[in-house]
């Protein structure tokens, strides 16, 4: 990576993260209106690689149903209580965008390709986007005195860490020591980088549980558990990370947009969170108190 890149990426880390933490610990509509505009951003890049292959999706349409699936997971707060106005907003945009069709598509706009593409895209970045909120709002027990706020924060912070911090060691790593190609779908991402970043990310998940949720916040997720997510959740987000590479690969570029100096766009950046946030909701929600033996 050339340091100019470097220094971008750095710059943008600057003022990402800190700003990312404050987001969190507010919750609720802060955060929500920010996930709901990096959503519909995010969809916007989806349907421009489509249209790099020639299909043009319902580009405003599929951009709002994407913020909108993050505001009803602000307004529901949990993805049960969420999932009837969820899918009653996809069905909705569904019947809408067969119509609409027939006068902005016709038989020559692929119209099956636009519709299918539109929903895929919305679902795909506001829907995954929603665990952040269902994770913030998670309704794991927290001692008494504890911080319900910061402990909410934490549970999103889990995938973050065990994100970023497996990708960072998975990039030098595999930068350093990579012989082996890990998929012709992204030839310079190796074997190597992908167990270091693995390796990574199983002692991101220990750490959070160690020094986050027992030493400061004393939340019922022990290391070991912890670590165990960061075992889960990093293989899946990696294949996240392949499969938005996949989308780039057929749509010929090489970033899906360039919002964000040095990382490229929304879905360059969240690729792997798209996948990872609600593979750590369905950890933290259903098999940490299994395997915790809590009630």
């Amino acid at each position: 990576m050339a340091s100019g890149e470097l220094a971008k990426r750095v710059a943008v880390a600057a003022v990402g993260i800190p700003l990312a933490i404050f987001l969190l610990y507010l919750g609720g509509w802060p955060l929500g209106v920010v996930l709901a505009a990096i959503a519909a951003v995010g969809a916007a890049e989806f349907y421009g690689l489509a249209a790099a292959r020639g299909v043009r999706a319902f580009r405003v349409t599929g951009s709002l149903l994407s913020a909108l699936l993050v505001v009803l997971a602000v307004v529901y707060e949990a993805p049960a209580a969420a999932a009837a106005s969820q899918s009653a907003a996809v069905l909705t945009a569904a019947l809408a965008l067969g119509l609409a069709s027939l006068r902005l598509r016709g038989v020559d706009g692929a119209p099956l390709a636009a519709c299918a593409i539109t929903l895929f895209g919305a679902v795909f970045v506001g829907g995954t986007l929603s665990f952040a909120i269902y994770l913030r709002n998670l309704a794991l027990p927290v001692p008494s005195g504890a911080n319900e706020a910061w402990a909410g924060a934490a549970f999103v912070a889990y995938p973050l860490a065990i994100v970023w911090i497996g990708d960072t060691l998975a990039y030098f790593c595999g930068s350093r020591w990579g012989r082996h190609k890990l998929s012709p779908i992204s030839p310079k991402k190796s074997v190597e980088g992908a167990v270091a970043g693995w390796l990574g990310s199983v002692g991101a998940g220990a750490l959070v549980g160690w020094l986050v949720f027992g030493e400061w916040l004393g939340v019922p997720v022990h290391t070991g558990a912890a670590a165990l997510g960061g075992a889960v959740i990093a293989p899946i987000a990696q294949a996240g990370d392949l499969a938005e590479s996949l989308f780039k690969r057929e749509a010929g570029v090489k970033d899906s947009g360039r919002i964000l100096p040095g990382h490229g766009g929304i879905l360059d950046r969240f690729d792997a969170l798209f996948y990872a946030l609600p593979a750590a909701w369905a950890y933290l929600a259903l098999a940490v108190p299994v395997l915790q033996g809590s009630p």
